[in-house]
């Protein structure tokens, strides 16, 4: 389900401002499991920037998607509900110069400054000048509250001005009250559509009883005590697109072929091969529509990819990739007919499936494209950066958890036509091998190499 844009009219009547089932579960399921997943997107600068036109932006973005928060009911099997941020985090901005080597980390640090999709601020936005002259920026939403690619779509039209009202009410506007009648209500309302998610999720559980794959790949059990905070480690990569190009051509792919096979190396040598000789992929593919509101509108194609021949071949790399998106078209979402049971799932149900996906035994690496970035969303103070990426991070992930999933690989990339670079950011963590920047950055490096490919990583 999509909450719409609003359509005014002579009695002002607001719109469904209910949270999509999928974005009530990714936010519950989420919240049980102690997960605080936020996106980020990063520019920088040569020179200082126009602050006045970096506050405008900001302006603007209060008015976007990312200008609302999550407010859940007092009806405990009632659905969540959008409401309007109205005290959006100011922006911040460094008192002391950095050197641009210590960009990555600013980045980081900035990454884990919190945000609450309750409370708020559910973004931030802060600013860093470097002792070379340069200035970076970077912008942290909440992933609950949008997405990537929605990030994208919003940042481009706050760069180009265009405000929109999507009519989400204060916070609390309703009473205890009301809010309570009209959620009985809706709730009685949606009685058969319940019943028949109660019928497929007895199906599902018949199917799962027979399904002992995850019990018999569980990862060993992990050493007990205080679980410690860790920071998965990430770089920040540009290459130039024409060798990018014209090496993804010589090897007999595209540009996403070619970001896939250097994820699917980097995964061999993080150790996520399988005894098929494959690592698994999961990519990411948007369903995002026109005036889309939906926090998270993506699905998931997953495909095998043999990691021995990707940097002199991407041929089967181009097959494996084509065979899963057409699995994924051709094949129905199987959570879809459970969905209408979100709001009456418990917490502790929400800890048990969380646990359960996150031990997936194909331990895939993530893959997500932007594709082409244009002007519309790299200049947030109005005039153009030389440098822009994006990416997905946790801000409270354990080293137990890290251990226990057997780590993380997660790849974005997208190209930045106005500078002719391809963007990319990489976050990985090898339990007991790669759990530090600098080891990570030198199996980058090592790995681009292998494609006869470097770049600029910070």
């Amino acid at each position: 389900m999509t909450t719409q844009d609003p359509v005014r009219t002579s009695t002002d009547v607001r719109p469904d401002n209910r949270l999509a089932f999928m974005d009530q579960a990714f936010y519950a399921g989420h919240r049980a499991s102690g997960q605080q997943e936020v996106m980020q997107v990063a520019w920088l600068y040569d020179r200082a920037i126009d602050l006045d036109g970096l506050r405008r932006f900001h302006e603007t973005m209060s008015r976007s998607l990312w200008g609302r928060l999550i407010e859940r009911p007092p009806l405990p099997f009632a659905r969540y509900r959008w409401v309007a941020e109205l005290r959006p985090a100011p922006i911040h901005i460094a008192a002391t110069p950095r050197p641009r080597a210590e960009l990555g980390d600013w980045f980081d640090e900035r990454a884990r400054v919190p945000v609450d999709p309750e409370l708020g601020p559910a973004w931030h936005i802060g600013v860093l000048p470097l002792t070379d002259g340069s200035t970076a920026i970077t912008g942290v939403i909440s992933h609950y509250i949008l997405d990537g690619l929605g990030s994208v779509v919003e940042v481009a039209k706050a760069i180009m001005g265009f405000a929109r009202d999507h009519g989400y009410p204060p916070p609390r506007s309703r009473t205890t009250m009301r809010a309570l009648v009209q959620d009985a209500g809706q709730t009685a309302r949606d009685t058969p559509e319940v019943a028949r998610a109660l019928v497929a999720a007895a199906k599902e559980a018949r199917r799962r009883q027979n399904d002992d794959a995850r019990k018999a790949t569980k990862p060993a059990a992990v050493r007990h005590g205080e679980e410690r905070q860790v920071t998965v480690p990430g770089v920040w990569i540009l290459i130039d697109s024409e060798t990018w190009d014209a090496r993804a051509k010589a090897l007999g792919g595209a540009s996403n072929t070619l970001a896939t096979g250097l994820a699917a190396k980097l995964g061999e040598r993080l150790g996520r091969r399988h005894r098929d000789g494959s690592v698994k992929m999961q990519i990411i593919v948007s369903d995002r529509t026109e005036d889309d509101t939906r926090a998270v509108a993506v699905s998931f194609a997953r495909a095998s990819i043999d990691p021995a021949h990707v940097t002199t071949d991407l041929g089967p790399a181009r097959s494996a990739i084509k065979e899963a998106l057409n699995t994924l078209r051709d094949t129905p979402d199987e959570a879809s007919p459970l969905l209408p049971l979100t709001p009456f799932t418990p917490r502790r149900t929400w800890k048990q499936l969380m646990d359960w996906a996150m031990d997936d035994p194909d331990q895939p690496a993530v893959i997500s494209n932007f594709g082409d970035v244009g002007s519309a969303v790299t200049c947030p103070d109005g005039t153009q950066c030389q440098s822009a990426w994006a990416r997905g991070t946790n801000q409270y992930i354990t080293e137990e958890r890290l251990e226990r999933t057997g780590g993380q690989l997660q790849v974005l990339f997208g190209r930045l036509p106005t500078v002719s670079k391809i963007s990319m950011s990489i976050q990985a963590y090898q339990p007991g091998g790669v759990t530090t920047k600098t080891a990570l950055r030198e199996l980058v490096e090592s790995t681009l190499a292998e494609f006869n490919l470097s770049g600029e990583i910070d």
